[in-house]
């Protein structure tokens, strides 16, 4: 790390790693107690956020890592392989299997907690989406016209969403009879979003657009102008807006007053032609973190345009990105294996 860098959170507020490896996803457990980095080795390294220095590596599939998420528990994670392994990470760093697809791909995993261990998990494997109880038993199966991908829980947890070619498809976890609500626009969606209040999905799409629908109504959302495909989709933490990758800025969209459509998006952080290739919004307050292409990252004030520069740009293309769900600390990954955790707590 440079002199320079010093002017940077990193230098100052942050520690990192070499892992020598594709950081694939970076996740926070649900008590952000503990950091996770899925790498395309197939490895998890964790980092306790009360002892940073303390890096440890599990070794969790046999091949590379493809998807991340927290388990429905408040500790633990749950996480998709190559190897057609969908697994659990426990809190104690042991590794268990909750399905084996036999070498299919578990690209897309999502969890959504429960009281009382009623929380869900599910995974993504070619067209089939499987959920789960918080205990690994399954509980469905949702089958969909080409292979899932995108997937995601809603905030209460009833409904669980699966981003596919032409469109999207909606699917009530606890309903006696499958009838899924099928969201249809032509064209390779390749990312997906739920709005917080349940009412909206948005797609990112391989036409570098994003493409919603409003569900109250049926009204279509378009959103376009990207200059490149859309990695990441982040809706603030009052769905005011939707922050997306794919610009030489972090680019969002209105998601007020109507929504989207006939309005412009603001521009945050950009202007030098270096792409935006991950973003993560603030979970208490209307800000939003941004990485990108040649390793720069970036906290902004959506209200005020500040930016608060959190790395400097001397490292490969940010791959991964999230938030501690207390906004306490900030982690992401590099294609190189760049790793760093940022401690935003306030300090005496």
């Amino acid at each position: 790390m440079s002199d320079a860098a010093a002017q940077f959170l990193l230098g100052t507020r942050g520690i990192h790693r070499d892992l020598d490896a594709f950081v694939v996803a970076v996740r926070f457990d649900r008590a952000s107690r503990t950091a996770a980095f899925a790498l395309g080795d197939g490895s998890l390294h964790l980092v306790s956020v009360a002892d940073k220095a303390n890096w440890r590596k599990v070794e969790v599939h046999d091949g590379a890592a493809l998807a991340l998420s927290p388990d429905a528990s408040p500790t633990g994670f749950i996480s998709g392989g190559d190897d057609g392994t969908f697994r659990r990470i426990g809190d104690d760093d042991t590794v268990s299997a909750v399905a084996d697809f036999r070498m299919k791909w578990v690209e897309h995993v999502a969890s959504f907690p429960g009281d009382k261990g009623k929380g869900l998990i599910a995974c993504a494997v070619g067209k089939m989406v499987h959920v789960f109880d918080q205990a690994g038993q399954k509980l469905k199966e949702f089958p969909h016209p080409s292979a899932v991908t995108g997937l995601a829980f809603d905030a209460k947890g009833k409904r669980v969403a699966a981003s596919h070619y032409n469109g999207a498809t909606l699917w009530f976890v606890a309903a006696k009879t499958d009838s899924p609500r099928k969201l249809e626009w032509k064209g390779s969606h390749t990312a997906l979003a739920i709005h917080p209040d349940g009412d909206a999905v948005v797609t990112a799409m391989q036409e570098n657009a994003l493409h919603g629908w409003r569900l109250s109504d049926g009204q279509h959302l378009r959103m376009s102008g990207y200059p490149s495909k859309t990695q990441t989709l982040t809706f603030t933490r009052n769905g005011k807006w939707l922050a997306s990758s794919g610009a030489d800025a972090m680019v969002l969209w209105p998601f007020f007053g109507g929504g989207p459509m006939g309005k412009a998006p603001i521009e945050l952080a950009g202007g030098d032609g270096i792409l935006c290739t991950q973003v993560a919004s603030h979970p208490q307050q209307e800000m939003v973190a941004g990485g990108f292409a040649d390793g720069l990252v970036v906290l902004a004030d959506i209200n005020t345009s500040r930016i608060l520069p959190v790395a400097p740009p001397e490292q490969s293309p940010v791959s991964a990105m999230a938030w501690s769900p207390d906004a306490t600390h900030l982690a992401f990954g590099t294609e190189k294996g760049f790793a760093a955790i940022i401690d935003l707590s306030k300090r005496e």
